[in-house]
C-alpha cells in the first residue's frame, strides 16, 4: 500500500512499504536523474511491481540501494546497504534482449526498516529521512567555500562540463548543493555511501569539502604528469615522424629497414652460436637494450658493435690438430734447413699432445739475430700442426690498451689486438706469433709487457679478461710463439713464463744449402725468370756469402741474390732469352759491383798491440779488433771507441792486471809513470759494451808494452778479473761462427764455457782449433809470438822475452809496428 507525500509524519510512523532495486557500483542521490540498465529477474520484477502500484500523484516509487559488492549476482538482504534513496521511475523502456532501460530520479533519503518476505523481489519497509533546515553564518561560509572549491575542481577536471558550474552556482540550499556536487565526483563507493548516510547538510558539506580538496591535489599532480608526458610524447612523436620520413626517403632510394633485419640477424646468430654462459647472458641483455633504442642513436651503434664482437669470436670453434709426428717433421724439414732444437721441441709437443687429451698451449720464445728464420719457422709450425696462423707485431707498441683493449666508455673503443687477431683467425687454438717482443716500450699509457704476463701464463690465461668485452675468454688452447733479437730488453717475469729457444746464425755450408734450396727459386720466380734455366755456381754463391754479406742470417744474402736476378732480367729484355744462363764468380762480382767486405784473415800479418776479439750483437757474432799503444805522458790510461761503462771498467781491470804482473812480463814499472797508454776499439761511431773484451784488452796491452806481436789467426773472448782469471761469457756459438766467417784458425774461450761447445756445429768445430783457457797467462802463451811460451809469466822469465822493452826503448817506439 502506497502513502502519498502529503502525509509524511503519518507515513514515517506507519512505515513505507515499497520495492527495492539493488544497484551495482552506483549510488543515486536526491535530485539526481540516472539511466539504469536492469537485467536480473528480481530487479525487473521489482520495477514492474512499482509501475503496477503507482501512488496518488501517478508516480511509481522504488527504493534505490547499492550492493556492498558489485560482483554478487543474487544478493541477500545482508549484501545490500540499508540506507538508500527513494526514487521515482520517470521512464521504463524494454530492450530486445529482454532487459529494461529505466530512467529514475532520486527524491529523498530513506532507511530500510524491515525486509518483507517475497520470493519474486525485495519488498522493504522504509523510514524517510527528513532534511533538517539549518541557517547560520558558518553554514553560509561553508556553502561559499564549497562553491569556490568546486569551481577549482571543475577547472582541473575536464570530464565535468563548464555548464555544470553555472548550474551549481545557482543552488543555495546546503542539502541540495551537497547532493548535486557529490554526483559529479569520482569517489569510491564507500565514500559516496557515507555521504548519503550523513543526515546533517552541514556535516555533509564539510566532508564533501575535504574530499574535493583531496581530489584537487590529485588532479594537480595528474596535470603535472600529463604536461610532462605530453612534452615527452611530443618529442617522441617528432622523432618518430622524422624517423618515418627518413625511412620513407630510404625506401624511395631503394634501401630497406636495416635495423629490424639487423636485430633479427643477431637473434639468428645467437641461436646458432655456441658461446660461454656469461657471454650468452651478456648478449641477450644488450640485445634487449638495443630493441628499446632509436636505430640512429650513437648508443645503438656502440651496442651493435659490442654484440657483433662477442658473437663473432671463436668461443668454441677450433681446428683439428694434425698429430702425425712424422708428417710434421717432414713439413718442418721441407720449409727450413737446420734449426734442430726448435724442430725437436715442436715434435715433442705434438707427441705429448697425442698421448694426453688436453695439453695447455706452450709458450715458446725464439731468440736470435735477424734473418735466421724465426718468423717463418712459426708459420711452418702452424702448417705442420694444421692450425691457423696469426701474427701480431709488438715492435713499437707502448700502450697497454693495445693488448687489453679500451673500456666501452671511450669513443671508438675496441678490443685489444689479441682478441682482434683471434676473430681474424676464426679459431680458438691458432699458432699465435708475438713478433719482436723485445721491441715493446713503456710510457704514461702503461706497460704492455705487464699486460702480457697474464696472456703468456698457461696457469692464468684460461680466463683472460679484455677491457672492451669485460668477459672471460679462454686462451689456454692457443700456442703462443714469441720472437726476439735479445733477451735483456724483456722483463724478468715475462722471461720466466716463456721457454727460450736460442737460434744462432747459420754456418757457411748451411747458408749455401739455404740459398740453393729456398732463396734462388724464390728470387727467380719473384723477378719473372721462372721459365728460364739459370745456373749459379757454388763459387759464385761463396763469393756472395764471403764478399757481399757478413751476417748471421740470410736476409742480406737473399737481397744480393735478388740483385743478381734483376741484372739477368734486364739483360734478357735487352738481348733476348737464352737456353742456359750461367753465373760464375766473375759474373756475380760484375753484377754486384765492388765487394763490401774482406774475407780471410782478420789481419794480414802478425802485429804488435793489435788483437782480434769476438763480440756478440743483435745481428749475431762479430770480430772486434782491439788496439793498444803507448806515448810519452804522465801515466794516464786513455780509452776510446764509444765504449760503455762495463767495457771501460774491463779496460781498467786489464790495465791493473798488467801493472800487477809487469815484472813477470818483463815490463819496466817506470813506463806506467812516464807514458800514457791508449786503448782503442775501431769503428768508433758504433756503441760497444760488455765485459767479454777483458782478455782482448789485456793481450793488447801486454803486446804493446813488450813489443811482442800477436798472432793474426787467433781470436779470443772472455771476462778478466784482477787476479787474471778468465770468466765465462755468453753467445759462444755466435762468436765462434763469426771467427769462422773471418777465417780465424784458433779461438780462445773461457774454460767454463767448454760445456757450450756441443751447440757449435760439428763441421765448424773440426775447422777451428778451440782452446779453453782459465788464466790470462794461458791466453798470452797462445796469442803472442813467444820464443818460450811455456815459461812466459813465470817469475824471472821476463829476460827471455823476444823484444822486451825498457823505458828507453818504449820512448823510441810508441806506436804499433807498421803493416
Amino acid at each position: 500500500m502506497f502513502f502519498g507525500r502529503d502525509d509524511k509524519k503519518e507515513a514515517q510512523k506507519r512505515g513505507l512499504t515499497i520495492p527495492l532495486l539493488p544497484l551495482r557500483d552506483i549510488i543515486v542521490f536526491p535530485h539526481m536523474v540516472v539511466p539504469l540498465f536492469v537485467g536480473r529477474e528480481k530487479s525487473i520484477a521489482a520495477l514492474k511491481d512499482a509501475m503496477a502500484h503507482k501512488g496518488p500523484d501517478d508516480k511509481a516509487v522504488i527504493l534505490l540501494a547499492a550492493q556492498k559488492k558489485a560482483k554478487t549476482n543474487d544478493p541477500s538482504p545482508d549484501d545490500i546497504f540499508h540506507f538508500g534513496t527513494i526514487g521515482h521511475i520517470i521512464q521504463l523502456l524494454p530492450l530486445p534482449d529482454g532487459t529494461l532501460k529505466v530512467l529514475v530520479e532520486g527524491v529523498r533519503r530513506a532507511k530500510v526498516k524491515k525486509f518483507h518476505p517475497n520470493d519474486a523481489f525485495f519488498m522493504v519497509e522504509v523510514d524517510e529521512v527528513e532534511e533538517t533546515q539549518e541557517k547560520s553564518v558558518e553554514l553560509e561560509a561553508l556553502v561559499r567555500s564549497v562553491h569556490s572549491v568546486f569551481e577549482a575542481f571543475v577547472k582541473l577536471n575536464k570530464r565535468i562540463p563548464p555548464e555544470m558550474l553555472m548550474q551549481v552556482a545557482s543552488i543555495d540550499d546546503p542539502a541540495r548543493l551537497a547532493d548535486t556536487i557529490v554526483a559529479h565526483l569520482s569517489l569510491k563507493l564507500n565514500d559516496k555511501q557515507a555521504l548519503l548516510e550523513t543526515e546533517s547538510p552541514a556535516k555533509r558539506l564539510e566532508k564533501l569539502y575535504e574530499l574535493m580538496q583531496g581530489e584537487i591535489e590529485i588532479l594537480q599532480v595528474e596535470k603535472k604528469i600529463r604536461t610532462r608526458v605530453k612534452k615527452q610524447m611530443e618529442k617522441t612523436q617528432k622523432e618518430y615522424y622524422l624517423n618515418e620520413q627518413m625511412q620513407a626517403i630510404q625506401k624511395e632510394l631503394g634501401e630497406r629497414d636495416e635495423f629490424k633485419n639487423e636485430i633479427q640477424e643477431i637473434e639468428e646468430k645467437l641461436k646458432n652460436k655456441r658461446m660461454s654462459k656469461e657471454a650468452t647472458l651478456k648478449v641477450k641483455k644488450e640485445l634487449k637494450k638495443l630493441r628499446m633504442m632509436s636505430p640512429m642513436s650513437a648508443e645503438a651503434t656502440v651496442v651493435r658493435n659490442y654484440i657483433d664482437w662477442i658473437i663473432s669470436l671463436p668461443w668454441y670453434d677450433e681446428t683439428q690438430d694434425r698429430l702425425d709426428v712424422t708428417e710434421a717433421e717432414r713439413v718442418l724439414n721441407e720449409d727450413h734447413y737446420g734449426l734442430k732444437k726448435p724442430k725437436e721441441r715442436i715434435l715433442e709437443y705434438l707427441a705429448v699432445q697425442q698421448l694426453v687429451k688436453k695439453l695447455k698451449g706452450p709458450v715458446l720464445c725464439f731468440v736470435g739475430p735477424p734473418g735466421v728464420g724465426k718468423t717463418s719457422l712459426a708459420r711452418s709450425i702452424a702448417r705442420a700442426t694444421g692450425r691457423k696462423f696469426v701474427r701480431l707485431s709488438l715492435g713499437g707498441v707502448r700502450d697497454e690498451a693495445e693488448i687489453r683493449g679500451h673500456r666501452r666508455t671511450y669513443i671508438g673503443a675496441m678490443p685489444g689486438k689479441l682478441i682482434q687477431s683471434l676473430k681474424k683467425a676464426g679459431s680458438n687454438n691458432p699458432v699465435f706469433l708475438l713478433d719482436e717482443i723485445d721491441k715493446m716500450s713503456t710510457d704514461f699509457r702503461g706497460d704492455p709487457s705487464a699486460a702480457l704476463l697474464e696472456v703468456l701464463d698457461p696457469e692464468q690465461n684460461h680466463n683472460f679478461n679484455d677491457h672492451y668485452l669485460d668477459l672471460d675468454y679462454d686462451l689456454s688452447k692457443v700456442m703462443f710463439i714469441c720472437t726476439a733479437n735479445t733477451m735483456h730488453n724483456i722483463p724478468g717475469p715475462l722471461q720466466d713464463r716463456m721457454e727460450v729457444i736460442r737460434i744462432a746464425g747459420y754456418t757457411e755450408p748451411e747458408k749455401l744449402s739455404i740459398a740453393r734450396r729456398y732463396l734462388i727459386p724464390k728470387e727467380q720466380e719473384a723477378n719473372g725468370l721462372a721459365d728460364l734455366k739459370i745456373d749459379i755456381s757454388n763459387d759464385a754463391l761463396k763469393t756472395i756469402v764471403h764478399r757481399y754479406t757478413r751476417e748471421s742470417g740470410v736476409r742480406s744474402l737473399e737481397r744480393e741474390i735478388g740483385g743478381v736476378f734483376r741484372k739477368i732480367a734486364r739483360d734478357v729484355l735487352k738481348n733476348g732469352k737464352r737456353d742456359l744462363i750461367e753465373v760464375d764468380r766473375k759474373q756475380a762480382m760484375k753484377f754486384l759491383g765492388t765487394p763490401r767486405f774482406r774475407y780471410g784473415m782478420a789481419e794480414s800479418e802478425d802485429q804488435v798491440g793489435i788483437v782480434t776479439g769476438l763480440a756478440w750483437t743483435e745481428l749475431g757474432g762479430e770480430i772486434l779488433t782491439t788496439e793498444a799503444t803507448s806515448m810519452p805522458g804522465k801515466g794516464k790510461l786513455i780509452i776510446t771507441g764509444k765504449l760503455g761503462e762495463v767495457m771501460q771498467e774491463s779496460a781498467q781491470a786489464a790495465m791493473s792486471y798488467v801493472r800487477s804482473r809487469a815484472e813477470r812480463f818483463g815490463i819496466d814499472r817506470k813506463v806506467f809513470e812516464n807514458y800514457d797508454i791508449h786503448i782503442h776499439l775501431p769503428e768508433g761511431a758504433i756503441p760497444k759494451d760488455g765485459p767479454s773484451a777483458g782478455v782482448t784488452m789485456a793481450t793488447a796491452l801486454v803486446s804493446a808494452l813488450t813489443r811482442v806481436p800477436v798472432r793474426r789467426d787467433v781470436a779470443m773472448t772472455g771476462e778478466i778479473t784482477l787476479r787474471g782469471r778468465v770468466l765465462p761469457i755468453g753467445g759462444l756459438k755466435e762468436k765462434t761462427l763469426a771467427a769462422h766467417r773471418a777465417g780465424i784458425k784458433t779461438v780462445l774461450i773461457p774454460k767454463a764455457n767448454k760445456k757450450d761447445l756441443k751447440d757449435i756445429p760439428l763441421k765448424i768445430r773440426k775447422q777451428l782449433r778451440i782452446v779453453p783457457v782459465e788464466f790470462v797467462d794461458d791466453v798470452l802463451r797462445e796469442a803472442l809470438l813467444l820464443e818460450k811460451p811455456e815459461e812466459f809469466g813465470r817469475k824471472g822469465a821476463g829476460d827471455n822475452l823476444k823484444g822486451g822493452l825498457s823505458v828507453a826503448e818504449v820512448a823510441s817506439t810508441t806506436t804499433a809496428a807498421p803493416t
